[in-house]
């Protein structure tokens, strides 16, 4: 009989146990290997005291055993905490000891690092245990679950304090991937390109959850270079990339490759942060491959919105709320604010999350009643499509007045020798705060401040343009791939 359970969507899903389900380092696994790895797995690790209300915490990157694991534990009735394996002990052992994770299965690759992070009573096994384990060739019976019972804690990266942790319920996860399926139209045939981070809630869902759910097949890729997924790409005939902003301006300083090169890639999916769209039009007439530009925070599971697959597609937009649901602006009161009218983005529908775990303060102030606040500012036009204006956090207020970030990079991105472009805010004791602009550059030979300036203040006012510029080799980045503000606010309180 069928349960809640999101491991069970995945054992049964529509695929023939001889169809590929994974590619990795040139070798596949197809569905029926993921199925005998899964119900190995679980029943290995009930015996281990694995189930309902035992978090269980995964560091591994982007490999086969990370899918197996977290789909293992899952059916075994137990929580995935999935951990960024880049985290330095001091990182991860927050995350470890917050969590109440009583069992770690890592790659020994992060051995150092998972030993010194972790308490006496916490268990641990490496890739070699879980080996050992998947091959007893075991039967197993997912674990029950209902739909608000808990199946993930991932931890946003958050911009001030330490990470908070999503709680993602089995229900939020099955609705979600039901809207990314239907939503990007994912056939059986189509192959994931999966270098997003499944630790991530956009790698998981995208990456991970909604193709093997649907039955197709998803080409993991361990670490983000152009080469490697233009290589990866070629190698399993990739229909679907999946990126954030920074990797596609990445890929597009790429030479000597075009749409002959890619000739099995349909369209590309863009999340996470806004999408300049210098970026997206250059990439399009390099590649010959439209982005869809999407969204949604962690707490969303974290699909929310994408512009129609093959349909009406605005550039600069998030696109229109995923199936199942609802989208409104907010002012700062949770008054819903007419078509044109800039406030916050607020989410309603089953794929938004139960709530911070062990934090029911933040978990009350994320909500105006049952509306989750993004965070992030936007608004929509008389179609019913969204626009992220910028992150709340990183409005820049001087003088009393906005400056949205983002108003000004994408103007900076209209330079073609500016690679990346981020604005932030720096205290200031007479103005509150000015706006400073970083930038990496494809080629400083061309740089001249002066034509910038000239250029800025052709299109914007005198308060929104950046006082200073700082020209870095590249810009410091999230382990999800986005430009990191934080780390640019810390590098000026550092004086660089």
């Amino acid at each position: 009989m069928r349960t809640g359970n999101l491991a069970e969507a995945i054992l049964n899903s529509p695929a023939s146990a001889g169809d590929t389900a994974i590619f990795f380092e040139g070798g596949s696994t197809t569905h029926g290997h993921l199925r005998k790895k899964i119900n190995s797995l679980a029943a290995s690790l009930r015996r281990a005291g694995v189930g309902p209300g035992v978090h269980v915490a995964l560091v591994f990157p982007n490999v086969p055993d990370f899918v197996f694991s977290y789909f293992a534990v899952l059916a075994a009735g137990g929580v995935v905490v999935p951990v960024n394996p880049l985290f330095k002990p001091y990182e991860m052992k927050y995350i470890l000891s917050h969590s109440d994770a009583r069992l770690v299965l890592y790659s020994r690759f992060f051995e150092n690092t998972v030993k010194k992070s972790v308490s006496k009573e916490v268990l641990l096994a490496d890739e070699l245990v879980l080996s050992q384990w998947m091959e007893k060739d075991e039967e197993f019976t997912p674990t029950p679950r209902e739909k608000n019972d808990l199946a993930v804690i991932m931890y946003t990266s958050g911009t001030t304090g330490r990470p908070k942790g999503a709680m993602l319920s089995h229900g939020n996860l099955l609705a979600d991937s039901e809207a990314v399926i239907e939503g990007l139209k994912l056939e059986r045939e189509d192959v994931m390109l999966t270098v997003l981070p499944l630790f991530h809630s956009f790698g998981a869902m995208v990456g991970m959850i909604s193709p093997l759910r649907r039955g197709a097949r998803t080409a993991l890729v361990p670490r983000f270079t152009p080469e490697a997924v233009i290589k990866a790409i070629k190698q399993y005939g990739a229909t679907v990339f999946p990126a954030v902003p920074p990797m596609f301006a990445l890929l597009n300083r790429v030479k000597d490759i075009s749409r002959q090169d890619l000739p099995s890639l349909k369209y590309c999916i863009s999340g996470g942060a806004p999408l300049p769209l210098e970026v997206m039009e250059e990439f399009e007439r390099k590649f010959g491959v439209p982005i869809y530009e999407g969204d949604g925070p962690t707490e969303c599971s974290p699909v929310t919105s994408v512009n129609p697959i093959g349909g009406k597609r605005k550039p600069g937009s998030i696109g229109l709320p995923v199936k199942n649901v609802e989208m409104e602006i907010a002012d700062e009161e949770g008054n819903f604010l007419p078509p044109g009218q800039i406030g916050e983005i607020v989410v309603r529908g089953p794929n938004v999350f139960l709530g911070y775990y062990k934090d029911p303060q933040a978990t009350k102030e994320a909500f105006f009643g049952d509306w989750f606040r993004t965070g992030d500012l936007g608004k929509k036009d008389e179609e019913g499509y969204f626009y992220i204006v910028d992150r709340k956090k990183d409005m820049i207020i001087v003088d009393g007045l906005n400056v949205y970030p983002r108003e000004v990079e994408e103007l900076l991105y209209r330079f073609p020798q500016v690679a990346e472009a981020a604005v932030v805010g720096k205290p200031h004791p007479l103005h509150g705060e000015i706006p400073v602009a970083f930038v990496s550059l494809k080629d400083r030979s061309g740089w001249d401040e002066a034509r910038v300036r000239k250029y800025l203040r052709k299109h914007l006012a005198q308060y929104k343009i950046p006082r200073q510029f700082y020209i870095l080799d590249s810009l410091p980045k999230t382990p999800t791939g986005k430009i990191s503000k934080v780390e640019l606010r810390r590098r000026l309180e550092n004086n660089l």
